[in-house]
């Protein structure tokens, strides 16, 4: 099949396909899957050399259990993300003693210097208030607010209610609101 009618398949019909031999499959699918991996990966870990490690190993999952893959359980962007979740909790648990001043802020491509530099202060800043976060409401606000994924899916990757993604994404979103709300100024929000 070549590459353009490639666009046109879901990401379980790809995952299919790799398992029947289809390295053309594995590249589209790696295309489409990974950048939203790494991103919640990046967030997550807040350094993206650990996110690239978490997104590879989870990608490299993903290729071993292809042969076994049920369709109708589960998407795999969604399986994607919870083993992503669980490979970045993981990192969190072992790295606890990790101060912030060791994380490495997020790469931020704006145009000037001075935008640049806002941006990577207000990036720092939701980084840090994200870390102060318990894990679970962490995962929530970053899949719900940043990842844009909808409720039901974030319950699957989490395996637990809708109803709990409601909670920890509010909790979370008040708390972050809070702990930003001194810096408003410093980070430039003036209105």
């Amino acid at each position: 099949m070549p590459l353009d009618a490639m666009s046109e398949v879901s990401d379980t019909g790809l995952l299919v396909r790799f398992a029947n031999g289809d390295r053309l499959a594995a590249v589209v699918l790696t295309q489409r899957l990974s950048p939203r991996a790494l991103g919640f990966a990046a967030r997550m870990l807040g350094d993206l050399a650990e996110a690239e490690d978490v997104t590879q190993e989870a990608m490299l999952r993903l290729w071993k259990i292809a042969p076994e893959w049920r369709q109708g359980e589960a998407e795999p962007a969604t399986w994607l993300y919870r083993v992503v979740r669980n490979l970045c909790t993981d990192r969190l648990r072992k790295a606890r003693g990790v101060g912030l001043d060791q994380i490495a802020e997020p790469e931020d491509g704006a145009p000037s210097v001075e935008a640049s530099l806002i941006a990577q202060d207000r990036a720092a800043a939701l980084q840090m208030a994200l870390n102060q976060l318990p894990d679970r409401q962490r995962e929530a606000v970053i899949l719900r607010h940043i990842e844009g994924l909808a409720n039901p899916e974030i319950a699957q990757i989490m395996e637990i209610s809708t109803e709990a993604v409601e909670s920890l994404t509010a909790r979370g979103k008040r708390a972050l609101g809070l702990a930003l709300s001194p810096k408003r100024e410093e980070l430039g929000y003036d209105d």
